[in-house]
């Protein structure tokens, strides 16, 4: 007989992160600096080049003017004294000498302008390649700073704030263009995102009716005491099938809500919302032999507290239902850590490899192949979770723990 072959595992993620900062950051600097080397740069160089030209034309002059003017053919009871030209002042000199030392004093001085020239130009183009960069980086700023209100707007974009726009103004460039370009982007993808979200509020709303219809229809008929054995047995299954439909329905309409950044903010206390959410626990948790253990420290935080409650009530009883069969504990912690307010959850469970924890926040995902026809949730759970945190401003996180079960850590600003 042969034997069905294993499903291959899935890879093991890449340990190197792209987005790691390099090594050396120093080697590659920002665009500003880039533009106020290239600005400050190019003044240097134009500046060495202008300097060149003028030392050459002038040292051009000054060998084309290097005859004197003028030539002494006499000088009988002449004396002359000169602290620049001291071989003038010897009175043994010759007429020829007396020329000769005159022509050279001359060259000497005219060198000496020369490098006072070139001295001062030196002087004057480094102050001025300092005040060039300085201009550069600042310009470079005005430049850049179209740039920045795109960065901060795709930022409030990437915390779930479709609503942001970029709005630049000033003349039809590349930079407004590419501005107009993505404000026109936000629209189409706000527009996409409220569609999907009304879809998924009215198709949860409208479910809700027949659901509870259903679900009072088989009470009715499941308290008559006359009703056979099968029929009570066949209502039960029909019932805990149309209450795992509401959880989902609800799930649903909750995730859709959550999506959504939150308008109205109150002072919420992360720990008396664990507190609230380990009380309602705590009898299936009892009945599964886990305990509930932790200190929680007062961490509050602005935002909605009844979807804050869902998350922590979903944090704790995934932690409570995936937890090992004897022995088991879970830990709810909440404390305040560098400005920010931290809930933890910690159970002890199955092994959970590395590949698997992002998945595990993806709706209707659980763990390897269990996903339908399970007792222990409707596989919105961690999704919701991530979607209020996000609403917030906040992330989630999952890390397997050394021995089985997840370290689940929620971080909420204040």
């Amino acid at each position: 007989m042969a034997t069905t072959p294993a499903p291959p595992g899935a890879p093991p993620k890449p340990t190197w992160d792209p987005r790691s900062a390099t090594p050396l950051p120093w080697l590659r600097p920002t665009i500003r600096i880039r533009l106020t080397l290239l600005y400050g740069g190019m003044f240097l160089i134009a500046g060495i080049l202008l300097l060149s030209i003028i030392y050459l034309l002038a040292a051009e002059a000054v060998r084309t003017g290097n005859q004197p003017l003028y030539k002494i053919v006499d000088f009988e009871g002449l004396r002359v004294t000169s602290n620049d030209c001291p071989g003038v002042t010897n009175g043994n000199l010759s007429l020829s000498q007396f020329n000769a030392a005159i022509s050279d004093c001359i060259d000497r001085q005219r060198q000496a302008a020369l490098d006072r020239l070139l001295s001062r130009s030196l002087l004057a183009l480094l102050g001025l390649a300092v005040i060039a960069f300085a201009f550069g980086y600042a310009m470079a700023g005005r430049v850049l700073s179209p740039l920045g209100r795109i960065t901060r707007t795709a930022r409030a974009v990437a915390g779930s704030d479709l609503s942001r726009r970029i709005e630049l103004d000033g003349p039809d460039d590349e930079l407004k263009e590419l501005a107009d370009t993505f404000d026109d982007m936000l629209e189409r993808l706000q527009r996409a995102f409220t569609a999907q979200q009304r879809f998924v509020g009215n198709a949860s709303h409208e479910l809700r009716t027949p659901l509870a219809i259903n679900r009072t229809l088989l009470e009715v008929h499941l308290s008559d005491p006359n009703a056979p054995m099968e029929l009570q047995q066949l209502g039960k299954t029909l019932l805990a099938t149309n209450e795992r439909s509401e959880q989902l329905v609800e799930g649903l309409l909750l995730l859709a809500r959550s999506d959504n950044q939150i308008v109205e903010r109150k002072p919420v206390d992360l720990a008396e919302v664990a507190g609230q959410a380990v009380d309602q626990v705590h009898a299936e948790a009892e009945t599964k032999g886990v305990e509930i253990r932790g200190t929680r420290e007062a961490a509050v935080v602005q935002g909605n507290g009844v979807l804050l409650e869902r998350i922590a009530l979903n944090l704790v009883q995934n932690a409570v239902r995936y937890n090992v069969a004897a022995q088991g504990w879970v830990e709810v912690t909440t404390a305040v850590e560098n400005g920010q307010a931290v809930l933890v959850v910690t159970n002890t469970g199955p092994v959970v490899p590395a590949y698997e924890v992002d998945n595990i926040f993806e709706p209707f995902r659980r763990l390897r192949t269990e996903r339908t026809g399970s007792d222990k949730g409707v596989g919105l759970g961690l999704s919701i979770a991530r979607s209020v945190a996000r609403a917030h401003g906040g992330h989630i996180y999952a890390q397997p723990r050394e021995g089985g079960g997840l370290v689940m850590r929620v971080t909420l600003p204040i």
